[in-house]
């Protein structure tokens, strides 16, 4: 059997092995926590040979012990044998500091979201997860309102407690919050269910190891959201040091932002707000720019037309505009100005843009071109572009006007 979740402060007993069957050891009485319910599994030593993992078979608890560290011969402590343990105290606090924020942050969101209910959890080394099931959209506001109202609760040092109740009893009880995909074992081992409460904050079926006051959890700084499946939002957080050093990049982020943008972090977003009207402003500007060269150049081109094959081609290179700039005003200019209208620049590379409208086909136009110059591209008869053409826009102009 296995005591951890009832008193996850002891990390250290002596116990007598009732099993052992090479690396894989079974103990009279354990305090490992094995993996379950989204909380890894403890590590830490069994008779100085480390333990891997954890994991419940067969209604035992059984202990893995390390492949470097044993071998099927080498533990020398068989069934009988009295034995001292060790759990690695610091993974251990670590997950009990960071499964209670778990509850602390589903206890935000009781407070917060709609619908509520508890749709997944998980611990990493860096991070943890929660999801929840909700139809409220969880934006960037609600995110931080849920990050203060956890730090909140933190810093008020609400009692943890925890306790078995018979499971028909908690199931009547509405305000438990279950997770019965995630919390293995909790309504199938036994006719109880084990209860855990922040005093005056959350109530959930679990069996994981926790603190006993929220004070203990620490900073908590939420990470980011995501969306896992329909009608689930993924909150995910970081404890201790993984939250200071993230909470610390946030900070060092946004004073370098304001440093760059000549404000202050309050008002960096009223800035950036100014900062990007600005530049919408100007980008309108340039494009108008941008337009009357394109006439200026066109209304110069049109008194410049040349006759092929019975057309009438208007051929032109422009400065400092890209092809799809061009693309709409060909199309527009092509049966208008001329039957042909080829427009050239570059672009990171020499391109041209065709269109036409009568016997010759602006994808002819571009085969033309690329068979003399290399590069590629195509089109419809009456609209076509290439690229990547080895010759200036001057000589692609002398090449068609010939």
């Amino acid at each position: 059997m296995t005591r951890a979740p009832a008193e996850p402060y002891r990390t250290s007993f002596e116990t007598t092995v009732e099993r052992r069957d090479g690396r894989d050891v079974v103990l009279s009485e354990t305090f490992f926590y094995s993996e379950s319910g989204g909380q890894p599994a403890d590590k830490g030593v069994i008779g100085g040979f480390r333990v891997e993992d954890v994991q419940k078979r067969d209604g035992a608890v059984v202990h893995r012990l390390d492949a470097e560290s044993a071998t099927d011969s080498n533990p020398d402590f068989e069934a009988g044998d009295a034995v001292v343990a060790h759990v690695d105290e610091e993974f251990r606090t670590y997950c009990m500091r960071a499964h209670t924020a778990s509850h602390v942050l589903y206890g935000a969101g009781r407070r917060l979201l709609d619908d509520l209910g508890y749709g997944g959890f998980d611990i990493s080394a860096e991070k943890i997860r929660v999801d929840f099931e909700t139809s409220t959209d969880i934006d960037d506001a609600l995110l931080v309102e849920l990050e203060r109202l956890t730090n909140r609760a933190v810093w008020d040092s609400l009692p943890v407690s925890w306790e078995e109740v018979p499971q028909e009893v908690a199931m009547k009880r509405a305000d438990i919050a279950f997770n019965t995909k995630t919390e293995e074992g909790v309504l199938s081992d036994s006719d109880t269910v084990r209860v855990v409460e922040i005093d005056g904050w959350d109530v959930a079926a679990c069996g994981g190891t926790h603190v006993r006051n929220t004070q203990e959890i620490g900073p908590v700084t939420v990470l980011e959201r995501s969306n896992p499946g329909e009608g689930l939002t993924r909150v995910e957080f970081a404890v201790g040091p993984a939250a200071l050093r993230h909470k610390t990049d946030q900070k060092r982020f946004a004073l370098d932002a304001a440093r760059v943008a000549g404000t202050s972090v309050a008002d960096l977003s009223e800035e950036i707000t100014r900062l990007t009207d600005e530049l919408d402003t100007l980008e309108s500007e340039l494009q108008d720019a941008k337009s009357r060269v394109v006439d200026a150049k066109i209304e110069e081109l049109a008194d410049e037309t040349v006759s092929r094959n019975g057309t009438e081609w208007l051929v032109g290179a422009i400065d400092g505009i890209g092809s799809n700039e061009l693309a709409d005003r060909v199309r527009t200019l092509a049966g208008d100005v001329a039957d042909v209208v080829v427009l050239t620049g570059e672009d990171g590379a020499t391109f041209l843009v065709v269109g036409a409208d009568g016997e010759i086909g602006a994808g002819d136009v571009v085969d033309e071109v690329t068979a003399e110059f290399g590069g590629g591209g195509g089109g419809s008869p009456s609209f076509a572009q290439g690229g990547g053409l080895s010759a200036e826009p001057d000589e692609i102009v002398a090449f068609l006007r010939e």
